[in-house]
């Protein structure tokens, strides 16, 4: 297992990471809405299925064994579940691990349900409180790296108000660093600033490249923790153009992003062969892909079995694509080589 640089931190982390979403299981989701047309009313969505915890945990040991110690999650992932499960995975090897969470979304444990602040100030004035109840579900007295959940808030006026709250935050011990999970570059360049600010979490896969995020991350030397990066699944074999909708589940959320799935499995006939070169599956081939883009970029991959991580462990036994695959991948998608 190859590794790489948090950012400016200097932390090193397994080159892999685990995002912890899909252990978080089901989940009531206010930002989104399903019409449902019998009861006439909006229905909040439920997504990402049911989750086995005692697997999710052998899961998360066994990628520890294997050397991966980069975990993602967030409160809003099962509110709350993802970050109690992953706690108990870790409580005995805490040291072994670095730990990313989030915070910019109130969630209410006991009905499985996250939302959104009405405003700014009302999200400013939560992010102790969200801090404290990270620390407690995920049983630590620290959190290595603490990330700005939001896409609504640019936080334009209130920047430098947040950062100096995170900022008495790693002066404290409570958290190390802290990151923005933002595909905007303008959002990610004001918090890039801050003196503990190392990461930026963004979407980045061979199909939908992001360069001005990178750009961002090589002017801050800032981390580019990747998301998305097998296309919800788009990316990874399993569906195709015929069957992907019979695949889905109603619930799943993936199953109305239609115009998202065909784009992609569009564009990946025009690339298969050089991701699928040298022995790799296609999973494989669309982290050596992201691994090549930038010796900045981690990706994230979910999972729910070892067989899943196994794969993507895999994966970094061949390493990044070359500098010549790279520019062939480019060339076919018909964009400017970066």
């Amino acid at each position: 297992m190859f590794r790489r640089r948090l950012g400016r931190s200097g932390i090193q982390v397994s080159a892999l990471g685990l995002g912890c979403m899909e252990i978080g299981g089901k989940m009531k989701d206010d930002e989104r809405y399903l019409l449902d047309a019998s009861a006439n009313e909006k229905q909040p969505i439920l997504f990402l299925g049911d989750v086995d915890d005692a697997q999710s945990i052998r899961t998360i040991h066994h990628a520890l064994d294997a050397g991966i110690d980069f975990f993602d999650t967030a409160p809003a992932y099962g509110a709350g579940h993802s970050e109690r499960l992953l706690g108990r995975a870790l409580a005995a090897r805490r040291d072994q691990a670095v730990i990313a969470t989030k915070f910019g979304k109130p969630i209410d444990e006991a009905d499985n349900r996250f939302g959104r602040y009405a405003n700014e100030r009302d999200l400013i004035g939560n992010i102790r409180m969200e801090c404290e109840d990270s620390l407690r579900r995920l049983e630590t007295d620290y959190i290595d790296l603490y990330q700005y959940h939001q896409m609504h808030f640019t936080l334009t006026e209130f920047a430098a108000e947040v950062i100096e709250i995170l900022e008495s935050l790693v002066t404290e011990g409570k958290i190390r660093f802290y990151g923005w999970s933002t595909n905007d570059p303008d959002c990610a360049r004001v918090f890039a600033r801050g003196a503990h600010c190392t990461a930026i979490q963004h979407g980045l896969n061979v199909i939908w490249d992001a360069p001005e995020r990178l750009a961002v991350c090589n002017e801050f030397d800032q981390a580019s923790i990747a998301r998305g990066i097998l296309g919800m699944g788009a990316l990874t074999g399993k569906y195709t153009l015929e069957n992907y909708k019979s695949l889905l589940s109603a619930e799943d959320f993936r199953s109305r992003n239609d115009s998202f799935f065909i784009s992609v499995l569009e564009k990946l006939e025009k690339v298969r062969d050089i991701l699928t070169s040298d022995g790799r599956t296609l999973s494989q081939g669309a982290l050596a892909w992201v691994w090549a883009r930038s010796d900045r970029t981690i990706p994230l991959t979910g999972f729910r079995t070892s067989a899943q991580v196994e794969e993507n462990i895999a994966g970094c036994d061949f390493g990044p694509l070359t500098v010549e695959q790279m520019q062939q991948i480019e060339l076919l998608l018909e964009r400017v080589p970066t």
